[in-house]
């Protein structure tokens, strides 16, 4: 059995008593331990300083009437208990402080005490979850008698009416959706919409969440984050356990998730509890679970529904109570439609679907991304660096444009910023570094599946006068020749290169146009072709 703890307000009128006669009087505080069916382990009782004999007092009235209930005082500092500002911030500094262990202990809000400012701010406190645990409210007994206790009712809110009879503190959301965000000022509507959502639906939902989107979208990291909101407000007390299904294969895979038993197969020299066991209490996060096998999806689905599975080997169920997060790059009706994910793990999965948009659908976020990279790599870099005006402007222009693919989302953001950090010299990235970057992304970025231009235009200039040539002008001269490589003739490759401008003249030879601008780099269409057949 848990042991009941009740966390309430000393009540410095309603609590007053002196001499004997402080027995005939009814005692909010008092009368709490004096109902033989209730009985409190822990009273942690919140007080100001100027009201420590009555304290006392009520501290050495409950040992004798209750010697099981252990009495905790602590002091806050309000000066204007009708300040609602201060009565708040002190008691939510209280709860952040305070070891709640909602495993081995059930809480409960005493609000009979207290200002009514303290009761609506210990209210708030406990509808946002930051006190873990339901009301309690104490009703005094007719007639009034000091010898009766009276009646006490338990509240356990009922959070959808609440949110008819009164709205949430905007702050206290845009606080969860800023930590979802990493702090980040992010301007995309259409995301700033998907994390106040999800900010709901993590506070107020232990239902699966599925997160969709590119790789380098920010999944892993928005799992972690919907996992450390739910630790602040003490709804899980377990760990965040992350697996990549797709590094699960064979035999192994059954084994990591579910774990075995000793002898279970050749080599299972002991037990293994598994990674469900170790989520238990907490967060599982799943990432490209569509890489999951078939059996283990049958299995995962009776886990995520029942709570309970088999381990290899085992003829015994064990528990784990957690909350799943999976994330995948996949189409998953797809891979339902060719017989690669199972119907019925996706529909459980399907309650709450989100999908994170790639770099390139939030051009608008770019900036302040790239601001919070600069802030990552100086706090673990311990040196900070910043943009020259003019090499800002240049690095945005090209990262908003049609131009930059962003394929690996964020990881191509993070990795373009420790690169410039890097080469910057006096902490202080120039145009030059930048037009190195951006000329390194874009052979990064080259069309998957041809050769890169920058290899052929080796084997057909000679270095040193390859370094001549500027990085601007080897880009363009590279993308010319993999249209040559791709055309079997001079002509055809002309006609494919200047097609746009060949619609605005009367007559055009495109062919000696290309001829021209090869010779430019002393280069011929045989020696271009000629090598690209060899290749």
């Amino acid at each position: 059995m848990k042991r009941t703890v009740v966390i309430g307000f000393l009540g410095t009128t309603l609590d007053a008593g002196k001499g004997e006669e402080r027995w005939s009087r009814w005692r909010p505080t008092v009368a709490l331990c004096q109902h033989e069916d209730f009985l409190i382990h822990r009273l942690e009782l919140i007080r100001e300083a100027r009201f420590t004999a009555l304290g006392n007092v009520v501290a050495q009235d409950i040992a004798q009437i209750s010697p099981e209930t252990e009495v905790r005082t602590h002091e806050v500092n309000i000066r204007d208990p009708w300040d609602f500002e201060q009565v708040y911030g002190a008691l939510h500094d209280f709860a952040r402080a305070y070891q709640f262990d909602t495993e081995a202990e059930d809480y409960l809000i005493h609000i009979t005490t207290g200002t009514h400012v303290a009761q609506i701010c210990m209210y708030l406190l406990t509808e946002a979850h930051y006190f873990p645990g339901r009301l309690l409210q104490l009703s005094p007994p007719r007639p009034l008698s000091g010898s009766q206790p009276g009646s006490y009712s338990i509240i356990d809110l009922d959070l959808s009416k609440y949110d008819r009879i009164a709205s949430r503190y905007r702050a206290e959301q845009v606080e969860g959706t800023s930590f979802l965000k990493s702090g980040i000022e992010t301007r995309n509507l259409a995301f700033n919409r998907m994390i106040d959502e999800i900010e709901r639906v993590a506070i107020r939902s232990k239902a699966p969440l599925l997160l969709t989107g590119p790789t380098g979208a920010g999944k892993s990291q928005l799992a972690r984050r919907i996992f450390e909101l739910k630790k602040a407000r003490h709804q899980v007390p377990g760990n965040f356990i992350e697996v990549n299904c797709a590094t699960l294969r064979g035999d192994a895979a059954m084994s990591t998730l579910f774990g075995h038993v000793k002898g279970a197969f050749t080599g299972a020299i002991a037990d293994r509890a598994g990674l469900l066991r170790a989520a238990d209490k907490g967060v599982l996060f799943l990432d490209e679970i569509g890489e999951l096998g078939l059996d283990e999806q049958a299995m995962m689905l009776r886990a995520i529904e029942e709570k309970r599975f088999f381990p290899v080997g085992s003829d015994r169920e064990v528990e784990s109570e957690f909350q799943l997060i999976a994330g995948t790059n996949r189409d998953l009706n797809l891979a339902v439609r060719d017989g690669r994910f199972r119907e019925d793990l996706l529909a459980r999965l399907n309650l709450w679907t989100f999908r994170l948009p790639g770099l390139r659908e939030r051009k608008e976020d770019i900036e302040p991304n790239l601001e919070f990279e600069l802030h990552r790599h100086a706090n673990e870099d311990g040196r900070s660096v910043s943009f020259s005006k003019e090499a800002r402007r240049r690095y945005l222009d090209f990262a908003t444009s049609p131009e930059a693919e962003w394929s690996a989302n964020f990881r191509d953001l993070g990795a373009s910023v420790a690169r410039m950090t890097t080469l910057a010299l006096g902490g202080r990235i120039t145009e030059d570094v930048v037009k190195n970057e951006i000329y390194r992304l874009r052979a990064q970025w080259h069309t998957a599946g041809q050769p890169s231009g920058d290899d052929f235009l080796a084997a057909l200039i000679d270095t040193e006068k390859l370094a001549q040539i500027d990085p601007f002008d080897r880009v363009q001269l590279a993308a010319v020749l993999n249209v040559c490589r791709s055309c079997a003739s001079l002509s055809a490759a002309g006609r494919r290169l200047f097609a746009a401008s060949r619609l605005k003249r009367s007559s055009s030879n495109d062919a000696d146009r290309l001829r021209k601008y090869l010779a430019r780099f002393g280069l011929d269409w045989s020696s271009v072709h000629a090598g690209s057949q060899s290749n």
